[in-house]
């Protein structure tokens, strides 16, 4: 083997390695990549996802092209910054790293930075320690997570280079999924996670967010979904297991009930078996 192929067997083995999410998200699908990668059509287009997360579905599979969104612009420009310029942002992540305490962190919180890479840095820093990556701010729009119980700023897993290379052909939008999803083409997939409006006696997923996602929004995601789906896109989406959700897709889509354990919890022996639905399009 020569140089140049050794390069491109290191590419190769790059490309085919398993890329984790360097954020942690209430709701995010680490589980689903973990047991149900496989319900994830081989074939398609563009990826799209509407509420983007810590987007683990999107890692799992690196799409060629991509449309990630979301209505968070925090965490829309924290991607965009490791997409531009990833050694910056991980300069100023092991600063945060190296001064991390109690007082750094609510010290860090408090600060309103007008930097693209010093936001995202801020971002990634307070997500690793906040209180079980709980994203969360209040009527002012200022970040309100207490301090969680760990301290690890830089992780084994991190990889901004490859995250940064798996983003270079992603379109990145701070937008409401309606819009997101009216992009879509024949031949695209859209995997789609929204917010959970029903909590079921076996959940165990509160309604964090500032904005809450109310019915009717599931009513305006199953309409534009119907859209997608008579352009010929295909879509996955997650969702909670309940009457409601069942009756509104069950007439145009397959749906599956699965289980997964709920992470949402202050005690972990309070996590137990929670059912959820996947639902595809047919």
């Amino acid at each position: 083997m020569n140089v140049g192929e050794f390069f491109q067997f290191i590419l190769l083995m790059n490309n085919n390695a398993e890329l984790s999410p360097f954020l942690k998200w209430a709701g995010g699908k680490r589980w689903f990549v973990k047991r149900y990668a496989d319900l994830i059509p081989s074939g398609y287009n563009r990826y799209l996802e509407p509420f983007l997360g810590s987007g683990a579905v999107f890692f799992h599979l690196r799409p060629s092209y991509s449309i990630l969104a979301d209505t968070n612009e925090e965490l829309i420009g924290t991607y965009q910054a490791i997409k531009e310029d990833w050694p910056e942002v991980f300069k100023l992540l092991k600063v945060h790293s190296k001064n991390h305490s109690s007082t750094y962190y609510y010290k860090i919180r408090s600060l309103k930075l007008r930097g693209r890479y010093s936001r995202a840095a801020r971002f990634i820093y307070l997500n690793r320690t906040c209180w079980n990556g709980l994203y969360r701010v209040n009527l002012h729009g200022q970040f309100n997570v207490p301090k969680g119980t760990k301290d690890a700023v830089l992780l084994d897993t991190d990889d901004f280079q490859t995250i940064a290379s798996s983003l270079a052909h992603a379109e990145l939008l701070v937008a409401d999924f309606e819009k997101t999803i009216d992009l879509a083409r024949k031949g695209d997939l859209i995997f789609v996670d929204p917010p959970y409006t029903v909590k079921h006696k076996s959940n165990g997923f509160i309604k964090y967010n500032e904005h809450l996602f109310h019915w009717d929004d599931q009513l305006r995601l199953h309409a534009s979904l119907i859209k997608a789906k008579k352009k010929g896109a295909m879509i996955i989406l997650t969702n909670a297991s309940h009457s409601s959700v069942r009756k509104l897709y069950r007439d145009s889509f397959e749906i599956l009930t699965v289980n997964r354990i709920s992470v949402i919890a202050a005690d972990s022996h309070h996590r137990k078996q929670a059912e959820e639905f996947i639902i595809r399009s047919v």
